[in-house]
């Protein structure tokens, strides 16, 4: 009781212990433990049982030098045994050491953030060279250069965003003669079909049988584009309720639904028409849109023509053997079909699956080059990637090329692509797909059981 309540007044009177007074000298410091410690040992008996010290957990591997010199160089508290020389002189070596190799890592990220810097600008610098290139001399004189060598070579590098809208609208063209005053008048039946569906009678369904589109048919597409809105490019934030696009994929998702009611939207499309959005005012993204989706491979696939898509998937075999025939044995060898991968990066033209800037990249050349090269891409992700694909099995591959890694480059992927020969005996992708699509007839013509 007595020890208890002197050392409480002495605490009380020695100012040092107050929590904003003046520190204690040093020789208070170490002779108090000692104090403290003798007279609890001739109280009790014994010596107080020292707490097991905790383990050292390492948190990560990156030392920084601050933290080494108090963790390593400072010496012991008074009260504990000193280091011996020889163990003082290895932590201060392994201390320098590890100051060393902190010091090689701040070098070496610092050159990689000037390497990278000096690439963006060199990027940048070319970007620029080409937009004047594209603006001054290519695009006024669209009809004579746009088949040139010189021009096609200018495309596979990657056309500038300024100018990007501009070559799409003219590579895509507009064979269905599409006007704005065409958008508007769709824009504004679907308004009225918006409005009007919540309360639809029968006669209103009567109305629409004629036209092979009933008002269940139209409730389903408008809740199916408000779901997949939602999930359209959900980390730009930018079509989503709210955003500054949302209206008006709406408009073009819900317009395109009256311009082709016999197809209504499909899932996927809503990928489509935002990389648009992004590039082209909204009456001419719709016209893209609309005679983009109008492609034969894009209106086999919307249209779920089983029998075409098919055709397809045998063509791109065809190419995925003749180019990979190792990984194509591994996959037949798993029961791994094109449709398992290849159905959603057709859907969503791969602005789903690949990095949006990258997806922009695909677009370019797609525009140039037409549904073939979206099975070369295909084949070039496929090669990239073949070293990983071969040593897994059936499901973790298709869960691979379901969710393509991040951080795949431009670079990696079209120097994959350009490795990549559309040729199969002396036949072009064309030849090859008008071949199979000759034989699927003559089949169908022969087997009473597949025209039924």
């Amino acid at each position: 009781m007595f020890y208890r309540k002197s050392i409480q007044s002495a605490e009380e009177s020695e100012p040092g212990w107050k929590l904003f007074g003046k520190l204690p000298s040093r020789d208070v410091l170490q002779e108090e433990p000692k104090q403290m410690q003798k007279e609890y040992e001739e109280r009790t008996g014994r010596a107080p049982k020292s707490p097991s010290p905790k383990p050292f957990v390492r948190k990560n591997l990156d030392f920084e030098p601050l933290s080494t010199t108090a963790l390593i160089l400072e010496n012991r508290p008074p009260h504990l045994p000193a280091k011996p020389a020889d163990e003082a002189e290895k932590h201060r070596q392994e201390y320098e050491e590890m100051v060393v190799q902190a010091r090689k890592r701040e070098i070496k990220e610092a050159q990689k953030r000037k390497k990278q810097l000096e690439e963006r600008c060199k990027l940048e610098e070319s970007i620029g060279n080409a937009a004047v290139a594209w603006n001054s001399e290519i695009l006024p004189n669209w009809e004579t250069m746009c088949n040139s060598r010189k021009v096609r070579d200018l495309w596979w590098l990657g056309i500038p965003p300024s100018v990007r809208g501009k070559v799409w609208t003219l590579a895509i063209g507009n064979e269905l003669n599409i006007t704005h005053e065409l958008y508007d008048i769709c824009l504004a039946r679907a308004k009225d079909k918006w409005k009007s569906l919540s309360t639809a009678g029968p006669e209103v369904e009567h109305d629409e049988k004629d036209t092979g589109s009933t008002v269940a048919d139209r409730e389903a597409s408008l809740e199916l584009i408000k779901l997949d809105i939602s999930r359209t490019f959900p980390n730009l934030c930018i079509f989503q309720q709210g955003g500054p696009y949302h209206d008006m994929l709406h408009s073009i998702l819900g317009a395109y639904t009256c311009y082709r009611p016999d197809v209504g939207y499909v899932q996927g499309m809503s990928f489509i028409a935002a990389v648009l959005i992004l590039n082209l005012e909204a009456a001419d993204a719709f016209i893209s849109f609309a005679n983009l989706l109008n492609k034969p491979c894009q209106m086999a696939f919307f249209r779920v023509d089983h029998g075409l898509m098919l055709t397809y998937f045998a063509a791109f075999e065809v190419f995925f053997e003749e180019n990979l025939p190792r990984l194509f044995a591994h996959f037949k060898k798993n029961n791994l079909t094109p449709d398992i991968y290849l159905i959603d990066w057709i859907f969503a033209l791969y602005s789903k699956s690949l990095p949006l800037d990258l997806a922009c990249r695909v677009w370019d050349v797609f525009c140039r080059d037409g549904e073939e090269f979206l099975f070369r891409t295909a084949l070039g992700i496929l090669k990239l990637y073949e070293d990983i694909l071969t040593k897994m099995d059936f499901i973790h591959i298709a869960q691979f090329l379901t969710k393509l890694p991040e951080d795949i480059t431009s670079e990696e992927l079209f120097q994959s692509i350009a490795t990549i020969q559309m040729q199969s005996r002396n036949k072009k992708w064309a030849q090859v797909l008008f071949a199979l699509q000759k034989d699927n007839r003559e089949t169908e013509k022969g087997s009473p059981s597949l025209r039924r």
